[in-house]
């Protein structure tokens, strides 16, 4: 055994998990697993502990490292572990200096909120692959009250723009045709360098970097797009039109109560405006089910949004308290009644999906061939390739049909 690398919860995380294992792969270490943690939702831990336990007794000889956002705010659990040997703060996990050997302190977990730059992933923080997820932004300002991760990361901090720019052009050199950017507040970029943007930042990408085939955003808060950002949709091809926006729902007093930023109007009007500068514009969200005082016609508003914004894919998440959150103090809903709404979603979800995979049959979609025989249209669905289109090309395909997934070229 080398190296092995379990990463739960966002895109941010396995970005980072990459840097780690070139970091620990560069200092020569062996027998390492290296846990990125989640601390999302109380299932992301279970999940994650459960993971601790298997890779431990599959590998008895190897050291068990842990970090993360789940390692920063929930330390003293993992902390009981008998198969943890080390735990790491988020603030140390992209130091090379804490793989050159182990550590006789078994937890180093420093305040995120204390101030001074985290380090930075090396000018290659991933392997260089077909896609790539490059973090260009850490941390959180806004303090939602279901939501604990401004206590695992800390507040905002952006990469220079010009960085960012020297690490996607280091990308595309070792052939990587798509960068995802990424981050915990994606459209918070910037704040923190005195007037970039996120908008500005695409454009600086797309201009400075003219052999990038695609670039892609994560996760985005939709009422804090700048509008350099919302023009470079219209004007720039190479970005892709496909959006996942934190929504989290669709009633204006469960959006208070949450302590969103946006109402259940903006987010219908930011799609709409989206949609008539890019019509083949796909469209996913972030939907919690169940959030406490949640009643059956504020959830129903929810439900309803996903027709009224024209969302695509749905990431939904059963509501579930984190200690120390005021949400966790606020009247819960039902445990069986979270369930049933969760899965009321995901079936809406589902029926969504399945119409947008509808709508493209008959058309002819550039494509992204991937690994395993698939790939990915501009607007992010999946294509199953017919044979011969081997993984890192760009072909034109016509879309044949689909199975309610995946689609399938001619």
């Amino acid at each position: 055994m080398s190296i092995e690398v379990l990463s739960f919860g966002c895109r941010l995380n396995a970005a980072e998990s990459e840097a780690m294992r070139r970091q620990a792969e560069d200092a020569g270490r062996t027998d390492l697993v290296l846990v990125n943690t989640c601390a999302v939702t109380a299932e992301a831990g279970r999940q994650a502990r459960k993971a601790i336990r298997a890779a431990a007794r599959a590998n008895p000889a190897a050291r068990v490292v842990v970090t993360g956002c789940g390692a920063q705010v929930e330390t003293e659990s993992y902390a009981a572990m008998p198969e943890v040997a080390e735990i790491l703060g988020n603030r140390r996990k992209l130091d090379p200096a804490v793989w050159t050997a182990p550590s006789p302190d078994r937890v180093r977990i420093d305040d995120v909120m204390a101030p001074g730059a985290d380090p930075l992933p090396d000018a290659v923080p991933m392997r260089a692959r077909t896609r790539a997820f490059l973090p260009v932004q850490n941390g959180c300002d806004h303090r939602c009250t279901f939501c604990v991760i401004p206590f695992g990361r800390g507040n905002s901090r952006s990469v220079p723009v010009a960085a960012a720019v020297a690490q996607v052009r280091a990308l595309v050199a070792q052939g990587t045709r798509e960068v995802v950017l990424t981050g915990v507040d994606l459209t918070a970029y910037g704040r923190d360098l005195g007037g970039a943007t996120l908008g500005a930042l695409v454009r600086a990408i797309l201009r400075e970097v003219p052999d990038l085939d695609r670039l892609r955003l994560s996760s985005i808060d939709s009422v804090e797009a700048d509008p350099e950002l919302v023009t470079a949709f219209a004007e720039e091809a190479r970005l892709m039109p496909h959006l996942h926006l934190s929504l989290q729902a669709g009633d204006d007093l469960i959006l208070k109560r949450m302590k969103r930023r946006h109402g259940r109007d903006d987010a219908i009007r930011f799609c709409a405006a989206i949609r008539r500068l890019r019509p083949d514009a796909v469209f996913g969200a972030d939907l919690i089910a169940g959030f406490p005082t949640e009643t059956e016609a504020q959830f129903a508003r929810s439900l309803d949004l996903v027709e009224e914004c024209g969302l695509a894919q749905l990431h939904v998440f059963p509501y579930s308290p984190r200690p120390g959150t005021p949400a966790a103090r606020m009247p819960q809903v039902a445990p069986a009644e979270i369930r049933d709404r969760a899965a009321r979603l995901r079936e809406a979800g589902a029926a969504a999906f399945a119409r947008r995979l509808d709508r493209e049959v008959g058309e002819t979609r550039r494509v992204l061939a991937e690994r395993g025989g698939l790939g990915r249209t501009e607007g992010f669905l999946p294509v199953r390739l017919r044979e011969g289109v081997e993984a890192g090309m760009l072909v034109d395909l016509r879309i044949a049909g689909h199975d309610g997934q995946v689609l399938r070229a001619a």
